[in-house]
């Protein structure tokens, strides 16, 4: 396997996660929503339609990663799914689930790593 195939693994994988959360965040996945009022204060209204633009973020990224993966992009998803990631155990649930989850961070690092780390206006290529 080579470099380019690794590449492409990661892009549709990357993608697929940003996409199938997208899906439950514009659905306005309840969990969520409680989670987002439990670290902000917000309001469930208020963190339904946060969690609504999330949604809409997500399936931007997931397209930018499928068709043309933006170094700035990648590193943007490698930090949302850290964070994404660590909420789980800031709002009670075991640290496991933030162990399970790190492909999430972890795929889009790879990527931009295989794609080379950038300098300058490298990120926005």
């Amino acid at each position: 396997m080579n470099n380019t195939t690794a590449q492409l693994v990661l892009r549709i994988a990357v993608a697929g996660e940003f996409l199938g959360h997208s899906v439950f965040a514009l659905q306005g996945k309840a969990q969520w929503v409680n989670w987002i009022s439990q670290l902000t204060g917000a309001s469930p209204e208020s963190s339904l339609q946060l969690l609504f633009l999330i949604g809409l973020l997500d399936i931007l990224v997931a397209l930018i990663v499928l068709l043309k993966p933006i170094r700035i992009v990648l590193l943007w998803a490698a930090l949302w799914g850290a964070w994404t990631a660590l909420v789980r155990p800031l709002v009670g649930e075991p640290i496991w689930d933030f162990v399970e989850r790190s492909a999430n961070w972890g795929a889009p690092l790879a990527l931009l790593l295989l794609r080379g780390w950038p300098k300058g206006k490298d990120w926005f290529r």
